[in-house]
């Protein structure tokens, strides 16, 4: 039996499939464009994350609507698909909220491992943020207190370090291709225009921490004049490293742990 242009009903069907996949490829690469535009000013580990979830969704959509016209009902397909999905929050969901927990709090967490901070009654210094728990040694008695990362979600933690308000920290992942001279130059120069809002005793700075042949990931630190430059300082530089990562310096960032850097004395 032959359908539009000669084509047998079966051929029809796979040329309908390889549409639905072209347009799907199509609005999935737009989908990438429109957030990570709307999200410039925001973190980019944030911003990738946004990004590929937003690709994911689309390519979700595509992958339904492409098996739904190779002939399996949408009702069943659906249900099985939410079956599966159900199971699998249920089987991942204790590690899924410490991962996302830690994922959040390295980028929006108001410390950092070299820090005191006080959480749940409990006061010490940050020695340790793993994927699970963040590690404090208390003061008095030198003890090991271990919090779940869910618990700064929930908790008022307060920062006892001083002036530590003054540091901003973005991780940045570049890809093992990239001059890292060539990307930090570049950022300096770039950063130099918030100078005015910066601290003038401590320029910005670059950490490495970890490097190989695959990527780099490293930590850029600057410190602000004032507190309420905090937030401003903060949309500029991820707006900067969003620019600097879009001409190709840098491959797009990777969920990382918090920085690992030593508070600095300025007092």
């Amino acid at each position: 039996m032959t359908g539009f242009g000669g084509l047998s009903g079966s051929d029809l069907m796979l040329a309908e499939v390889g549409v639905i996949v072209a347009l799907t490829a199509l609005f999935a690469w737009l989908a990438g464009l429109v957030v990570r535009g709307l999200m410039r000013r925001e973190n980019p580990q944030l911003a990738f994350a946004a990004q590929r979830l937003a690709i994911a969704v689309v390519v979700a959509v595509g992958a339904v609507l492409a098996i739904q016209e190779l002939g399996v009902g949408p009702a069943a397909l659906l249900l099985v698909i939410g079956l599966l999905a159900f199971a699998a929050i249920l089987a991942v969901r204790v590690p899924l909220e410490k991962e996302g927990a830690r994922f959040f709090a390295g980028i929006y967490s108001p410390f950092k491992v070299g820090d005191t901070i006080r959480v749940a009654g409990h006061a010490g210094r940050v020695i340790e943020i793993n994927a699970m728990t963040t590690i404090l040694l208390s003061e008095d008695d030198h003890r090991m207190i271990a919090f779940p990362n869910s618990t700064f979600l929930g908790q008022p933690v307060e920062n006892l370090t001083p002036h530590a308000w003054k540091e901003v920290v973005v991780p940045i992942t570049l890809a093992g291709s990239v001059d890292l001279a060539e990307f930090e130059n570049a950022m300096l120069k770039s950063l130099s225009k918030l100078r005015l809002r910066l601290d003038p005793r401590f320029p910005p700075i670059f950490t490495v921490r970890s490097r190989s042949a695959q990527g780099s990931d490293v930590v850029l630190t600057v410190m602000v004049r004032r507190p309420e430059d905090r937030e401003p300082v903060l949309a500029e530089v991820n707006l900067r490293v969003s620019e600097e990562l879009a001409r190709g310096r840098a491959a797009p960032p990777k969920p990382s742990a918090p920085s690992t850097t030593r508070p600095r004395d300025l007092s």
